[in-house]
């Protein structure tokens, strides 16, 4: 579901659209119209800058609620992304942080998104906001119910988190979101936010998606670079990409379309 987003034979570069603060959360500075004019901005810097597809993601909200944000955030999400849907002619996605599945896909069915980025989609890990449970069951049935078109893109050995046992990357733990989650895509990360993945962890997850016969794209979702971006491609399915492409490589600047066309170059060269 998620490669039929793109012609055939793309490597998606996903840029991010990290959102300010939100209603409600800490760092909020009263500004409701400032967080949809940021996200317009972001998104049209974005697509000039030539990514394959925009996800949009409540960045600034922390500290984050575990795994059911309240309707507010929803409310807030919404409104931002389909600004974002209406400001660009590309693919947009959802993350509702921290591991909201069901409210990322039920953004998405509503504002027009194409996708959503579950952390925690199966298994459970050990988090900043405690041990989280992934609730693929859930998801996947409230996809349905909704019959939203909305591929689902999880994680693997997730950023910001550790497993609860020492289990790696085994050919059951790669595929446990594909064939029991039901997932259309997997990312690999590195431990946090702008990390550089490993590409040992890279290696061994496109080996073990292999090894179990998958037809699954996998994607890399933290640390790339345009120094890095080709040679992580010439393993992983795509992208997704957000620190590197913020003015100064400040994750809480701007999107800087300078750096998003350098990187894209990059990756298509």
């Amino acid at each position: 579901m998620f490669d039929s987003l793109f012609p055939e034979g793309t490597q998606p570069v996903v840029g991010m659209v990290h959102l300010p603060a939100l209603p409600g959360a800490p760092r909020f500075d009263g500004d409701r119209d400032a967080i949809v004019e940021a996200a317009e901005r972001d998104a049209r810097r974005l697509a000039a800058g030539g990514v394959d597809a925009i996800m949009v993601e409540n960045f600034g909200d922390a500290p984050f609620y575990p795994d059911d944000v309240p309707k507010h955030v929803v409310a807030s999400m919404t409104r931002a992304t389909r600004a974002v849907v209406e400001a660009v002619d590309v693919p947009v996605g959802v993350n509702v942080l921290r591991n909201d599945g069901d409210a990322a896909v039920s953004v998405a069915a509503a504002a027009g998104g194409d996708f959503v980025r579950i952390n925690i989609h199966t298994g459970a890990r050990v988090t900043d906001q405690g041990v989280i449970d992934g609730t693929a069951h859930e998801t996947m049935r409230l996809r349905e119910r909704l019959d939203a078109d909305v591929a689902v893109l999880a994680d693997h050995d997730v950023k910001h988190s550790a497993p609860i046992a020492a289990r790696g990357f085994t050919a059951e733990s790669v595929a446990d979101g594909v064939e029991r989650g039901l997932a259309d895509a997997v990312v690999v990360s590195g431990t946090g936010t702008g990390h550089e993945t490993d590409r040992s962890d890279l290696a061994h997850a496109v080996e073990r998606r292999d090894a179990n016969d998958l037809d699954t794209p996998i994607l890399v979702g933290s640390g790339v670079t345009a120094d890095t971006v080709g040679e992580i491609l010439e393993l992983a399915d795509g992208v997704i990409v957000g620190t590197a492409l913020k003015q100064d490589g400040d994750v809480g600047n701007p999107v800087s379309e300078d750096r998003v066309r350098e990187l894209v170059t990059s990756a298509r060269s």
